[in-house]
């Protein structure tokens, strides 16, 4: 979706896929800062780890505990700081800014995919790592009534419902199943990834046909178990691809200061996931 979309901006760029290994992350923003790359996109696991290896934090990572994506930064002719993608010929040093754009994403692609207003929603969240914490305390944010929280290490999500808690009290923040009915599952976690995974939802204690909608983060398979047996069970449902179009967009968008072309970013996105 990026290639299209720098084609179609008229930008001489080239969006590359590279898998690092956390502990090499630091090192590798180092590198692309040094080769002056125009930014950077983080999958899992390095969104939480690199919120202490870039410069500056932006608002967006600082409010939502995570960083999506790096836009490196050089001093223009008046000093000022701006995306080097923007700046002919940069010069001096080089410096990385954190953006979250994963937490926007996935509130706009719930709107869009599910037709589901988070304000006043009642949601069960699965998971606790840096894509769910985002989810989470964006959707807080958003004013949703009640957010369910389940983790594998349920300590996790504990310390998150606490977070939720203190910075929004109007939200009634729980770990374990809700007790009754409710909008949306979203779930944050990778079980679904491999055909072999279990689902990440203990359907005993809680049925999918007690959720409106489910959304599945994961966009590869297109429908995870998840999804299958939440389509089922009668449920609306939507995978990830609405929440990684909207973050790339955005992501392009702070490299390039223009406004990345959406719809031809979607069909890319269709092409490539649903063949």
């Amino acid at each position: 979706m990026h290639n299209a979309a720098i084609a179609a901006l008229g930008l001489d760029w080239r969006y590359l896929a590279c898998e690092v290994a956390p502990d090499d992350l630091p090192a590798a923003i180092a590198g692309a800062r040094a080769m002056h790359f125009v930014g950077l996109n983080l999958t899992v696991p390095h969104k939480l780890l690199a919120l202490p290896l870039v410069d500056v934090l932006d608002p967006s990572a600082e409010a939502w505990g995570a960083v999506n994506t790096v836009v490196f930064e050089a001093q223009d002719a008046s000093g000022e700081w701006r995306p080097i993608g923007q700046i002919d010929h940069p010069r001096g040093p080089v410096r990385s800014r954190g953006y979250n754009t994963d937490a926007d994403a996935i509130v706009l692609s719930l709107r869009e995919d599910l037709a589901i207003e988070p304000r006043g929603a009642r949601i069960l969240l699965l998971g606790a790592g840096g894509a769910a914490r985002a989810a989470a305390l964006r959707l807080a944010d958003e004013g949703v009534s009640e957010l369910w929280l389940v983790n594998r290490t349920e300590s996790k999500a504990a310390a998150l419902a606490d977070e939720i808690t203190s910075r929004y009290p109007a939200v009634h923040a729980a770990v374990g199943y809700p007790d009754s009915s409710i909008e949306i599952i979203l779930n944050a976690t990778s079980a679904g990834l491999h055909p072999t995974d279990p689902l990440p939802i203990d359907l005993e204690a809680f049925p999918l046909n007690r959720a409106d909608g489910v959304y599945d983060m994961i966009y590869r398979p297109a429908e995870t178990a998840l999804l299958s047996a939440a389509r089922l069970a009668g449920c609306r449902v939507a995978n990830g691809l609405g929440m990684l179009l909207h973050q790339g967009a955005a992501a392009l968008d702070l490299w390039s200061g223009q406004t990345a072309p959406r719809d031809l970013m979607r069909a890319a996105l269709e092409k490539e996931i649903y063949g």
